[in-house]
């Protein structure tokens, strides 16, 4: 699995107001070193995956926090109109400008495509997706008869292993029949 130039930092939900500020949901851990004066972000359709090239890059000038998200100004958006323009859109930041991460700590994509077993050593299958909610982050787990989502919790995780691309699991009794 190719690693990506970029990762996916905030989503643009709307216009806030008629100065061209947006409300921008921040999808990142660390959302002070990303979203703060002077960080250069890029747009991204849907996907979020690369940044658009018909966008020109956006200078973080100004950053509120409210309950709902962040209310973000870019230098060059102005009005109203111009925050329209963004609206939907994803945004992006090289992966070299990201803080490093700490010891034993991975980026969710990095999970994707690793092999889950049990202490037991029964294959499970393979991340195809992490959904980050509510108490827990959970891993979508696609084996051969069917697709389990697994919580990712230190009670249920046990090891993750990035080299063998191998995460050992212990799950309470009938998650997996689920």
């Amino acid at each position: 699995m190719e690693e990506p130039t970029h990762l996916v930092v905030g989503h643009v939900s709307r216009p806030h107001g008629t100065g061209g500020e947006v409300l921008v949901s921040p999808l990142t851990d660390h959302p002070g070193s990303v979203f703060a004066p002077g960080v250069v972000l890029l747009a991204a359709l849907e996907e979020g995956e690369e940044p658009d090239p018909d966008f020109p890059p956006l200078r973080v000038e100004a950053v509120r926090t409210t309950p709902r998200g962040l209310l973000v100004g870019f230098g060059g958006v102005e009005s109203r109109d111009d925050a329209e323009r963004l609206r939907g859109l994803y945004l992006v930041r090289p992966l070299q400008e990201l803080a490093d991460l700490e010891e034993g700590e991975l980026f969710y994509h990095q999970l994707l495509g690793m092999r889950v077993v049990t202490v037991e050593g029964l294959e499970v299958g393979e991340v195809t997706e992490v959904y980050e909610l509510l108490p827990a982050d959970m891993l979508e787990v696609r084996g051969s008869e069917r697709t389990v989502l697994v919580p990712y919790t230190s009670e249920v995780v046990r090891e993750v292993d990035p080299e063998a691309r191998r995460i050992v699991v212990d799950p309470p009794e009938g998650l997996l029949d689920l």
